[in-house]
């Protein structure tokens, strides 16, 4: 699902953020991207939602290259993937129905559709009874399940996670990640970088090390700190 080979991103300042970087994410995997602030993680999930290009090496998704994609064909890949934030990034004036719908219907999906599948979607995170709430009305863990299912309705194969627990509280941190492995049951592959070494822990997913702009560690069932 995701590939990148020997790939780094050189900012114009001279900040290198990955440095010769080289990774493979199989289809339905479920991996934990971790490492400090400034190790490149962010970075690296620009590259595959193609905010950024690297400055030399591949990237390739679904078996598809994208190094070099045209900005044309950009709004379409992302609609190939979801894309959950910590800071949610919801339409403030618009209900926890209409944030998700909004994502089909700026593709020009035919409202029945809409309809069908932004119900699907909520009832997937769990909030088919608070469609019409605003984003006000809705605690952070509520918020960003409105999010995952506006990263859900375009049905992606691929689910990148930045942070999605570190605006939350325990509680509702644990709940997301247990939607998110959910979700990654249902056959999507999932990414998620994060500073949560509890959940990181407790689910002993695949643990991806970033620390300097480089891989230092990629272990199996890992734990946040490694063991050596």
């Amino acid at each position: 699902m995701i590939r990148l080979q020997d790939v780094t991103k050189r900012y114009p300042n001279g900040l290198v953020a990955l440095h010769n970087v080289s990774l493979s994410v199989g289809e339905g995997e479920f991996a934990f991207l971790i490492g400090p602030t400034g190790a490149g993680k962010s970075t690296l999930l620009r590259l595959l939602y193609r905010a950024e290009a690297p400055s030399e090496g591949r990237v390739f998704l679904g078996g598809r290259e994208i190094t070099h994609l045209p900005a044309g064909q950009v709004p379409a890949l992302r609609r190939s993937m979801g894309v959950v934030f910590q800071d949610f990034k919801l339409l403030p004036r618009r209900t926890a129905y209409e944030n998700v719908a909004f994502a089909l219907l700026v593709t020009g999906t035919p409202p029945d559709e809409i309809r069908a599948r932004t119900r699907q979607v909520l009832e997937v995170v769990g909030l088919e009874g608070r469609a019409d709430a605003l984003p006000w009305q809705l605690s952070g863990g509520e918020q960003q399940r409105v999010s995952i299912a506006r990263a859900l309705v375009h049905r992606p194969r691929l689910l990148l996670a930045d942070e999605p627990t570190g605006n939350l509280d325990p509680r509702s941190s644990w709940e997301i990640v247990q939607l998110l492995s959910r979700i990654n049951l249902r056959g999507t592959t999932v990414l998620v970088a994060t500073h949560n070494r509890t959940i990181v822990d407790i689910l002993r997913r695949r643990v991806i090390e970033l620390a300097g702009g480089r891989i230092v560690r990629d272990e199996v069932a890992g734990l946040y700190a490694s063991h050596g």
